[in-house]
């Protein structure tokens, strides 16, 4: 028998994963649920689409690179569209169903975390805040160790010629990068020098504000939805989602707009 769209796709058990637990169900219950499965979704598929680039870096294959730069950067916009369609649910519509939640948050999104460390923003507190010997620590202990993004993107200045310095191609993977004057003054020639290499720098930069973008989006969204209430996962809500603001993932690529 020759193989169905909906075989192929796994359209059937992909539908019966909607299961709304309020009663009735209330309306936009639904609408809660969808939108955030999309969404880890596309966190999954970003996260494929980074460990591919990571690789396509470190071999210095730099078409294949901004390609997926480009991919990468055209999902981040619809994640932000996404959002167009949550502020479409009222504050009291969304209280219609909220208590059901208990003590589920999008904090405890794994995948979002795995996301965060690839792209550099490692902190042992979010590693914590799953629980040691599961399978979902497991991955995260993983992810937390390896290369970051900003790593394989300083392989991948060494792979072009340039003298990255020893101490920033050994660092501490399982920190969040430092801004360095030293990774700075190299950045500083490869614009001046080196137009293809420098496209990958604003790439990077792309994906820095694209990021900071959805982060800004994310907590009004949440602000016009609960206001400063707690979140249901215990987080403190607005103000947790506004400590993560204005934080570059790759500071050096920032601070060198003011040396030209």
């Amino acid at each position: 028998m020759a193989l169905t769209y909906s075989e192929y796709l796994k359209i059937d058990g992909l539908l019966k994963l909607q299961e709304p637990r309020s009663d009735g169900p209330e309306h936009d219950e639904m609408l809660f649920i969808i939108t955030h499965q999309v969404y880890e979704l596309w966190f999954k598929q970003i996260i494929h689409e980074i460990d591919y680039l990571k690789l396509r870096l470190e071999a210095k294959e730099t078409a294949p690179a901004l390609n997926t730069f480009k991919r990468i950067l055209t999902i981040l916009k619809v994640l932000v569209a996404q959002l167009d369609i949550l502020e479409t649910m009222t504050p009291l519509e969304f209280l219609s169903f909220r208590e059901r939640l208990e003590t589920s948050s999008g904090f405890q999104s794994h995948q979002f975390r795995v996301l965060e460390y690839l792209l550099g923003n490692k902190s042992h507190q979010t590693l914590e805040n799953f629980k040691k010997g599961t399978p979902l620590h497991r991955e995260l202990d993983r992810r937390f160790r390896e290369r970051s993004l900003w790593d394989s993107f300083l392989r991948y200045l060494a792979n072009c010629g340039y003298d990255v310095p020893t101490f920033a191609l050994q660092r501490d993977l399982t920190t969040s990068v430092d801004a360095s004057e030293d990774i700075q003054t190299l950045l500083k020639s490869v614009y001046r020098e080196d137009f293809l290499v420098a496209s990958i720098c604003e790439r990077l930069v792309d994906l820095d504000e694209g990021m900071q973008e959805w982060r800004y989006r994310h907590l009004k969204m949440v602000e016009r939805t609960i206001g400063n209430k707690q979140g249901t996962g215990g987080s403190t809500g607005v103000d947790y989602l506004k400590g993560t603001l204005f934080k570059p993932l790759f500071p050096d690529l920032w601070a060198i707009r003011n040396e030209f």
